[in-house]
């Protein structure tokens, strides 16, 4: 029988299924072969197979219940009696021929023995086998059977394998390469399965090609019908958390921690990291020595640019640090309602707002408060002040110096 053992050998390798998994695929298989030719509806068929001589063991199951009054199985009008007066949600416990068997009818035949070895006597409860005769070899429909029947368990044991594994890997970024435009989905190949990048997980700015490589953050796995569903994403914030974890060995052993992401995609996002280690520089070790881990996050997510900055649990520092590159003036917080007024000069009023107010509006999202900016007036007066002081200033300067030449 080295031909099945290595026909089951070539199965696991090629499906990447365990054994017990193929083995049981068979015995189902062969139990639908079995009821085919030899069975009836009333038997819960079991079958133990040994690969190594090719041999089966057929069995039926059940569970032993208590005995059931000819009463109870032939009045028809007490039974519904019964029913009507249960409770809404109740259900009336029936007996099932398939799966139990009665007490007085299992002591009376000893082919059923007890599952539970140990157990001296048959009781209510218990599993029961008794062993059927296999009388001959299965017919040719009935072996047509067992061939669908394996096809299609080892099918659903191939699609539960790849269910749990990317549902653990679930909020995680993987690599795949795309295959094709489906409508406005795109296809990408995972190797052992294939996963949905949708319109709305997909960035506007990037272009798809076949056979492009790509990194994508799994969004969501769901077990379908057809094999599980795996949606991806390319512009979900957390594919900037996860790709900081593996460029940045800081952030993947939680030296540095990623407090939170405020991102646009396809344009820029913003970054609050932290240590509490004093020794280290948490934006510094970000960037990496000229740039180059920075630079490797951008690359992969096509040019987005992002914003490191350092969170500060002092909220007055933590906007401040926010709003960069630009740099403000002076701050006014309103702990109720969670807002802040914020007051920048001129020259750098667009610097904080950004570009179609893209920096206030990020740096809005990053903190979680409402910030709004306004130019610094007053400072604009002092300066003004200032201004008029330094002028003063040079031109009793010039009058003594033209004094001291005309004495002269």
């Amino acid at each position: 029988m080295e031909t099945i053992l290595s026909a089951i050998d070539q199965i696991c390798q090629e499906k990447k299924l365990s054994k017990e998994k193929v083995l049981e695929a068979i015995e189902q298989a062969l139990s639908s072969a079995y009821r085919k030719d030899f069975g009836n509806k009333q038997q819960n068929l079991k079958v133990i197979f040994d690969p190594a001589s090719g041999k089966m063991k057929v069995f039926d199951e059940k569970t032993v219940v208590e005995d059931i009054l000819e009463e109870e199985q032939t009045d028809k009008e007490e039974s519904l009696e019964e029913e009507s007066s249960l409770e809404e949600g109740e259900e009336k416990k029936r007996f099932n021929p398939k799966t139990e068997i009665q007490i007085s009818e299992v002591l009376q035949d000893p082919t059923w023995k007890n599952l539970d070895k140990k157990a001296k006597k048959i009781k209510v409860g218990d599993l029961v086998q008794k062993k059927l005769e296999v009388p001959s070899e299965f017919g040719r429909i009935a072996a047509q059977t067992a061939k669908q029947v394996i096809i299609q368990r080892l099918r659903e044991a191939e699609r539960d394998n790849i269910f749990e594994k990317y549902k653990k890997l679930e909020g995680t970024v993987v690599t795949g390469i795309v295959q094709r435009k489906e409508r406005q989905s795109f296809l990408i190949d995972l190797s052992d399965t294939t996963a949905i990048l949708p319109p709305p997980e997909q960035v506007r700015q990037e272009n798809y090609r076949s056979d492009q490589k790509i990194k994508v953050y799994l969004l969501s796995v769901e077990k379908m019908s057809r094999g599980p569903e795996i949606i991806v994403s390319r512009r979900h914030p957390d594919i900037l958390k996860e790709l900081f974890k593996i460029e940045i060995p800081e952030v993947a052993n939680g030296t540095v921690k990623i407090k939170n992401i405020a991102r646009e995609a396809g344009f820029r996002s913003k970054i609050a990291v932290y240590t509490e280690e004093e020794s280290i520089d948490p934006i510094g070790a970000c960037i990496g020595q000229r740039g180059v881990r920075i630079q490797t996050i951008i690359n992969e997510i096509g040019g987005e640019k992002i914003d490191i900055i350092e969170y500060d649990e002092n909220i007055e520092k933590f906007i401040a640090n926010a709003l960069s590159p630009a740099k403000i003036s002076s701050l006014k917080i309103k702990e109720e309602d969670k807002s802040a007024l914020v007051k920048i000069k001129k020259e750098q009023l667009s610097l904080a707002i950004g570009k179609d107010g893209q920096n206030v509006r990020l740096a809005t999202k990053l903190t979680g408060w409402k910030l709004e900016v306004q130019e610094d007036k007053e400072e604009k007066k002092e300066d003004k002040k200032e201004e008029k002081k330094k002028k003063s200033k040079e031109k009793t300067v010039k009058k003594k110096t033209t004094k001291k030449k005309n004495k002269k």
